[in-house]
This record gives C-alpha cells, sequence and structure tokens, in this order.
C-alpha cells in the first residue's frame, strides 16, 4: 500500500524557518511529480510548490522567494524549506504524489505562524 507520510510542521514565530518532509513508502518506484499543498482554515486548498521528475519547479506567486521545494529520488523523499514565514502562512499542509497517473495524498502536517 502506498503512502506519504508528511513530518516537521509545528508552531513557529513570524520570521521563522520550518522544514517540512514527505516519505512515501510502499513502492519501488520513484513518484513522477511531487508537491505540497495547502489548505487555511475556511479556504480551499492550494498549490504551494510543485517539482518534477527532472527536477523542475514551480512555486505559488505568495511563496517564490521564501520557500524551496526540492527530492530526494533514492529516499523516495520531498522536502519543503520554508523561511521568512509570516502569519499567513499558516495552514495544513499536504504532500502529494503522482504514481503511474495516479494521484496519493498524505494526512497533512500543521503549520502555525504567530505573528
Amino acid at each position: 500500500q502506498v503512502q506519504l507520510v508528511e513530518s516537521g510542521g509545528g508552531l513557529v514565530q513570524a520570521g521563522g524557518s520550518l522544514r517540512l518532509s514527505c516519505a512515501a513508502s510502499g513502492t519501488i518506484f520513484s513518484f513522477n511529480t511531487m508537491g505540497w499543498y495547502r489548505q487555511a482554515l475556511g479556504k480551499q486548498r492550494e498549490l504551494v510548490a510543485k517539482i518534477f521528475s527532472g527536477r523542475s519547479t514551480n512555486y505559488a506567486d505568495s511563496v517564490k522567494g521564501r520557500f524551496t521545494i526540492s527530492r530526494d529520488n533514492a529516499k523516495n523523499t520531498v522536502y519543503l524549506q520554508m523561511n521568512s514565514l509570516k502569519a499567513e502562512d499558516t495552514a495544513v499542509y499536504y504532500c502529494n504524489g503522482d504514481l503511474f497517473r495516479r494521484d496519493y495524498w498524505g494526512q497533512g502536517t500543521q503549520v502555525t505562524v504567530s505573528s
């Protein structure tokens, strides 16, 4: 059974940093595209960052220059380094992966930024 498990969320002050990790298990194959999404209370889930198998990336405008997505294919893990965090970054962050054209989601990890 393929699973994505996030870790690294927590409470941080505005201006601080956090690093999220998402590890895949249950497969020997590398995911194609992997990404991070977030959902704030009362809002729709939105894309934060995405990284393709060739390691090209794209980011939401709101996080460009502050967040960096990376991946380790050997570990089937994707990371999100979040710097200069703002109160508006507070949300549940979800990992997403595409494996053989099927979407997988993690359970989410809470990130809370206090102002």
